[in-house]
């Protein structure tokens, strides 16, 4: 069972279906849903008292066993529910939690999703229950006399601290890495976008590479990076991100703040897209919302349109008419992804300056030698030296031409 509180019945409706993805992701079937139009939820039972009586019956009916809430309610809307209905109740901050610990294997994902929700447990404590007020003692605690409620606020909090000390370290490891691959000078393309958009399959055919793939949503929790050989000969690295969703709960977004805010380091951004989604405009304004939100919504994008085997062609035109400057992929059935691949380049080369340089022949290896961050337009050989018309950014420029220099 799922239920939801709005204004905007065709809002619910399709937050409610977004609802059902994140239960299928877990294994749970959805037998029914019920909302309620209200300004906003109930304070005390989340709806109101009428429609949990109605509720109650649905799941009895139904012989539902789990209640999903499409928001974050409070421990005191959870303790009435839970009593009223008699069955266990979840809000979506706990069905979007344990899809992140079930899909978390590198040690920062685990991390995080941990002090998530430790976060979120910590102002839940109070009004847990009974077994909460009893005395606690021992080793570890402030006195024989001590409420559990304190010692386990005491434990949580230690261990939030203990999380943020590691995140930390694992942040400047990151910072050190992101620092190596800057000077470089290797662009950096990140694909963006809402959950289960196909991300990780547009990174795995563009690449060629071995990228976990799942219809699920929030397959990928840890950014994912390959390198990708462009068809000037010039080699960029492309990365594979977290995927967006709307109300995503605050304390995901903080724990896993780091990772988000390593798109805003990227030199070009790919806004990908479920064309076949009937809700997809809103997707793609929450997905802005969160690039404005860390700071990477003044990065070129590119905006692309995925899944158009699925569409009818009348959709894909009206698209089309609505976003011309959009391009039309489909990555499962590798269409349209030359034409992706000549807009990376365009837009990478924007940033790019040509010249001819003068390079003597025994210098000529210094040029090869960084072919993976620039392209070569002509090559004009004369005794002793040659003419080198190549494109690339700035600084390498004139690093060559100090390298060259005669």
């Amino acid at each position: 069972m799922i239920v939801a509180v709005g204004k905007d019945e065709e809002k619910i409706k399709e937050s409610l279906e977004e609802m059902k993805g994140l239960c299928k992701t877990l294994g749970v079937e959805v037998v029914e849903w019920l909302w309620q139009k209200r300004a906003k939820p109930d304070p005390a039972t989340y709806l109101g008292k009428g429609k949990l009586q109605k509720l109650k019956e649905v799941v009895e009916f139904c012989e539902a066993d789990l209640v999903v809430v499409d928001d974050e309610i409070t421990p005191v809307q959870y303790k009435n529910m839970q009593s009223e209905l008699n069955v266990d109740v979840l809000d979506r901050t706990q069905v979007i939690l344990e899809i992140f610990a079930r899909h978390a294997t590198s040690e920062e994902g685990k991390l995080q999703v941990e002090m998530a929700s430790l976060l979120y447990e910590l102002p839940r404590l109070v009004g847990k229950g009974e077994e909460l007020s009893r005395l606690g003692g021992g080793i570890g605690t402030r006195g024989p006399g001590e409420p559990l409620l304190e010692v386990l606020r005491r434990h949580i909090k230690n261990r939030i601290a203990q999380l943020r000390k590691r995140l930390k370290e694992i942040e400047q490891e990151r910072n050190t890495q992101r620092k190596q691959r800057l000077e470089k000078k290797i662009p950096h393309v990140s694909i963006v976008g809402y959950t289960n958009a196909g991300k990780s399959t547009l990174l795995k055919v563009l690449t060629d590479s071995d990228v976990y793939v799942a219809d699920k949503l929030f397959a990928t929790l840890e950014p994912v990076t390959r390198r990708l050989k462009l068809k000037s000969g010039r080699v960029i690295l492309v990365s594979d991100t977290v995927g967006f969703i709307r109300k995503l709960p605050h304390t995901i977004v903080s724990a896993f703040k780091a990772t988000l805010e390593e798109i805003k380091y990227s030199d070009v951004l790919i806004h990908l897209v479920d064309a076949s989604d009937p809700y997809l405009e809103e997707k793609m304004k929450a997905s802005e919302r969160v690039l404005e939100e860390i700071g990477a919504d003044k990065i070129p994008r590119i905006l692309v349109f995925n899944k158009i085997d699925l569409c009818p062609r009348e959709r894909i035109e009206t698209l089309k008419w609505k976003y011309p400057e959009a391009l039309f992929i489909s990555a499962e059935k590798r269409i349209g992804l030359d034409q992706l691949l000549d807009r990376l380049e365009e837009v990478i080369s924007q940033r790019d300056v040509q010249e001819t340089l003068k390079v003597p022949l025994e210098k000529i290896g210094q040029i090869y030698a960084l072919k993976d961050r620039l392209e070569i337009l002509n090559e004009d050989y004369r005794e002793g030296y040659a003419l080198i018309t190549l494109k690339t950014d700035r600084e390498t420029l004139e690093m060559l031409k100090r390298k060259v220099a005669s």
